[in-house]
């Protein structure tokens, strides 16, 4: 290969990671001209398209996809046998992009852009919508580098990092009929229940439960969002199983009734998981870092909180 087609490989790579000629630009401190002189040459060497513009984006060919997933770990490992990036959050100028569920995202970024604006004033953090389906995808094709949800299985060339566990409560308006008394196995399958289902199943680890007490429960509402639960749990006669730390907000304020569910339902291991072909990425292991950081500092207030209230 000649010199200035792994340079053209190179300016590739960052097109497709980042989706856009702009961005590709930033990344590798070039002009916006300049990486599009740089396509142009690669479009007349590959006989290909390769991008077509889609907004602010631009879409890779078939082809583009098929060359990418040829080239781009072998680039990523010469690069880092090469040349190790070093990275200082002062200086960098980079953007991020997580997968996350909204109610982890309520959690982290207000203090991540805290973080930002005191130590890494260059960077972006951009929020990607997740469902557990749209994990290995999202990271084999580079569209994030970073997902922030649930790791039930092992996945290939998927580096994980365990956050936390999350457990459950039951949630119900205050003069819910329900509220008054602890509540039966029998007396929360008979209620009619809100879903919260980021992937729009209707079935859940509360359901198994159920099912192996021979009971079963009316799914009459799903969202799709957890902060879009609590609206429709306040002014209904619906309950909801929902994640303890997402109600520490509402504790104290007699708005809602909080109980522990009357089965035992399993806890929820969430982690941050990433390729492994990132593993290395200085970048990343701050971003990983600061985010384990402010979960373990943020959710053991509001957990606290939360179990505080109901032991009253």
């Amino acid at each position: 290969m000649r010199p200035h087609e792994l340079k053209l490989l190179v300016i590739f790579d960052v097109i497709m990671t980042e989706n856009s000629i702009t961005r590709a630009a930033e990344r590798l401190s070039m002009t916006q001209p300049a990486v599009s002189n740089a396509l142009a040459r690669m479009r007349i060497l590959w006989k290909d398209e390769l991008f077509v513009p889609d907004g602010r984006k631009v879409q890779p060919t078939t082809y583009a996809k098929n060359l990418w997933e040829k080239v781009r770990d072998a680039l990523h490992n010469i690069n880092q046998a090469i040349e190790p990036e070093d990275f200082e959050a002062k200086s960098a100028i980079r953007t991020f992009r997580i997968a996350l569920p909204d109610i982890a995202l309520n959690t982290l970024w207000l203090d991540m852009r805290k973080l930002f604006e005191k130590e890494a004033p260059g960077l972006n953090l951009h929020a990607v919508p997740y469902t557990i389906a749209c994990t290995k995808p999202l990271l084999d094709d580079a569209d994030v580098d970073l997902v922030i949800g649930q790791s039930n299985r092992s996945l290939e060339n998927i580096c994980s990092d365990h956050l936390f566990d999350t457990s459950y409560v039951c949630a119900m308006r205050k003069n819910h009929p329900l509220a008054k008394k602890p509540l039966t196995a029998e007396e929360f399958a008979l209620a009619q229940h809100l879903l919260v289902s980021l992937s729009g199943d209707i079935s859940n680890p509360t359901d198994q439960v159920l099912q192996q007490l021979g009971l079963a429960r009316r799914v009459a509402f799903t969202v799709n969002s957890f902060s879009s639960a609590l609206p429709i749990i306040k002014e209904s006669d619906l309950i909801a199983v929902l994640p303890t730390d997402l109600l520490h907000n509402y504790v104290g304020s007699g708005e809602l009734a909080i109980t522990r569910p009357p089965v035992e339902i399993p806890h929820t291991s969430i982690s941050m998981l990433w390729h492994k072909r990132q593993s290395a990425d200085k970048g990343l292991i701050w971003l990983r870092k600061h985010i384990k950081q402010i979960f373990i500092n943020r959710r053991t207030h509001q957990i606290e909180k939360v179990l505080k209230f109901m032991k009253t």
